[in-house]
């Protein structure tokens, strides 16, 4: 596995500790980071990061909290210091079903972590990283923000938000040596499948022309070069990971 450099710096990985998230923080590991995994599972966040060992640390987050966003960023920067990387990961599916049967108080839980915690996060790590001008920000949307998956509107329109989100701030912030981008990923095999129906699963493997999942590895090997010091002029973009699925 060909390694970025990422010695000296500092990254913050929003659920990471499994699926995606996780896979990010081994790759920024092996480049040299020091990284701090955010999740609100705290047991098994805690596990991860100490069969991972080296420069990596565990800090309980609820990303749709923004206290908890400020306590998580206070304690990597005691633990670890000021923060030059960011991969928001954490992100819930939610149930399958149509909008008119849909739980209004489940649609809210989904935009409020996948969008809004997506939002508190940014938030959090700006201003520091604008005053040592410096920063790389990827967020991780979905090609269901794309092109909106039947009977999992919630999930689609939180994603479409951190597509526009991200476009919003990385104009905001292409003054300065900050980069603000995101992936859409097509579905990778990871527990989130675990909150959807199989019926929905099958669908998602259908539309993709590769025939196949996303793996966790491609999607690392790909956040890792985005967020990386050799990404520098590319800011407010998307980056496709659908398979072949997105056809813009």
């Amino acid at each position: 596995m060909n390694q970025l450099d990422f010695s000296g710096q500092t990254a913050v990985v929003t659920g990471g500790g499994q699926g995606i998230g996780l896979a990010v923080v081994k790759r920024l590991l092996a480049s040299g980071a020091r990284v701090a995994s955010w999740d609100m599972n705290a047991e098994g966040n805690k596990a991860a990061m100490t069969a991972l060992g080296g420069q990596s640390l565990a800090v309980e987050c609820d990303v749709s909290d923004y206290a908890s966003v400020q306590a998580a960023l206070a304690a990597t920067e005691n633990g670890l210091g000021p923060v030059d990387v960011v991969v928001n990961s954490a992100g819930i599916a939610g149930p399958n079903a149509t909008v008119e049967d849909y739980d209004n108080a489940m649609f809210e839980r989904i935009v409020a972590i996948n969008l809004t915690g997506t939002y508190f996060v940014n938030k959090a790590v700006v201003t520091g990283m604008k005053a040592r001008n410096y920063g790389r920000i990827l967020n991780i949307a979905s090609v269901a923000g794309k092109e909106g998956n039947p009977n999992a509107s919630a999930y689609s329109a939180s994603k479409a938000g951190v597509i526009g989100f991200t476009k919003s701030l990385g104009k905001e912030l292409a003054g300065f040596d900050i980069g603000v981008n995101c992936v859409t990923p097509a579905a990778a095999r990871t527990p989130i499948f675990d909150q959807m129906a199989q019926t929905h699963i099958d669908y998602m493997l259908s539309k993709i022309p590769r025939a196949r999942f996303l793996e966790v590895d491609e999607a690392a090997a790909m956040i890792c070069w985005l967020v990386s010091r050799e990404n520098g002029f590319s800011t407010g973009a998307v980056f496709d990971l659908s398979g072949g699925r997105a056809t813009y």
